[in-house]
C-alpha cells in the first residue's frame, strides 16, 4: 500500500508549467507512476502528447534523466539504455540500482511502436513500459488509433449519413502483451490513484519487463469539461468499459470490480460518443455493449482459473 505522507514529501519528477491541456490525464498518470519508486529513474519517451508538451526547447519539465525517441522505437531506445547500464554495472562503473521507464501514447504503443515493444518483451528487457492511453492520435488532431473503441467519433472515423464513428472494436493490447508471457501486466486509470501507484510499484520491482496500460482521458479529443477527468476515469471502470486488473506471472486478478453502472453514464459526458445515444444509432450502442460484456466475461473466466 502507498504511504500518503511519504508520497507527499517526494520530489516532483515532473514540474508544473508544461503545455498539456487543463484536465489532461497524462500529468496525473506520470506523477503517480514516478512516485511509485524511491530509486533513481531514467525515462525514455516516444513522440506524442507527453513529449511535445514537456520538452519544448530550450525548456524541460523533467527532473529525471530523460531521452526523447522517435514515434516508433521507444522500446528499442530503452533497450539500449538498459543494456548500457548493465554493462557499466558489470564493470563496476555504476554501483546503484536504477529503474527504467519507457513511455508512449496509444498511437506509439498499439500501432506505430508495437514492433519495438514486442521485441523488447520477447527479449526480456528489464524496464517498465507505460502506455498513457487516450484512445486516439490526439497530438496530431484526434485521428483513430488501434485503441479507439467501436462507435467513437474521430476526425478519421466521422459521424454522418454514411458512417457512424469507428466501425470495429478496439485492439486488446493488454492481452497481446500478456501473450508474451512477461512477469507483470496491468490495466489502470488515473481516477484510482492507489490502484495505479500500487501497480507501478509492482512493475518497478519486477525482475523483467512490465507493462502498464493506463486509460488517460483527453479533454479536447473526448470532448468533455476539464473538471470531469477523474469522474470519467472512475465511470470507465464502474461501467466495465475499462476493467482494472493485473496479470502476475500468468495469473489474472481483478484489482477493483465494482457493481456495474449503465454504460450510458460514461458515454453521455463525452462529445465523442453523443451520437450513440440517439435512437437511430441503437444498433451501434448495442454492439459496443456486447463487446464490453464479452471481454469482461473472458476476463472473469481467466481470473477464476487456478
Amino acid at each position: 500500500m502507498v504511504n500518503l505522507k511519504e508520497l507527499s514529501e517526494m520530489k516532483e519528477p515532473i514540474t508544473g508549467g508544461h503545455r498539456l491541456c487543463g484536465g489532461c490525464g497524462i500529468p496525473i498518470i506520470l506523477r503517480q507512476v514516478l512516485h511509485a519508486t524511491d530509486k533513481p529513474v531514467v525515462v525514455a519517451n516516444a513522440t506524442g502528447c507527453c513529449e511535445v508538451t514537456t520538452t519544448i526547447f530550450p525548456q524541460t519539465n523533467w527532473n529525471v534523466p530523460y531521452i526523447h525517441s522517435a514515434f516508433a522505437n521507444v522500446g528499442s531506445t530503452m533497450t539500449g539504455i538498459v543494456r548500457m547500464y548493465q554493462a557499466l554495472k558489470k564493470k563496476g562503473k555504476i554501483d546503484k540500482e536504477i529503474k527504467f521507464l519507457a513511455i508512449g501514447g496509444d498511437g506509439g504503443t498499439f500501432d506505430i511502436g508495437l514492433q519495438s515493444l514486442s521485441g523488447a518483451l520477447e527479449r526480456g528487457e528489464k524496464f517498465v513500459y507505460l502506455c498513457y492511453n487516450n484512445e486516439s492520435y490526439t497530438n496530431t488532431g484526434y485521428q483513430r488509433s488501434g485503441a479507439t473503441q467501436r462507435g467513437t467519433w474521430t476526425t478519421t472515423t466521422p459521424v454522418g449519413k454514411i458512417q457512424k464513428g469507428k466501425t470495429i472494436k478496439r485492439k486488446n493490447l493488454t492481452e497481446i502483451v500478456a501473450a508474451h508471457e512477461i512477469p507483470y501486466v496491468a490495466q489502470s486509470t488515473c481516477g484510482y490513484w492507489n490502484d495505479l501507484i500500487t501497480k507501478a510499484q509492482k512493475a518497478f520491482s519486477t525482475d523483467g519487463p512490465a507493462f502498464l496500460n493506463v486509460l488517460s482521458p483527453c479533454v479536447p479529443g473526448w470532448n468533455f469539461e476539464s473538471n470531469l477527468t477523474q469522474m470519467i476515469s472512475k465511470l470507465a471502470v464502474e461501467t466495465r468499459y475499462w476493467p482494472l486488473y493485473e496479470i502476475e506471472n500468468g495469473h489474472y486478478r481483478f484489482t477493483l470490480n465494482p457493481k456495474q453502472k449503465p454504460l450510458e453514464e460514461f458515454l453521455k459526458l463525452q462529445g465523442r460518443f453523443k451520437h450513440l445515444l440517439r435512437p437511430e444509432n441503437k444498433d451501434i450502442l448495442d454492439a459496443l455493449k456486447r463487446d464490453i460484456y464479452e471481454d469482461f466475461e473472458k476476463l472473469q473466466a481467466k481470473s477464476s482459473q487456478k
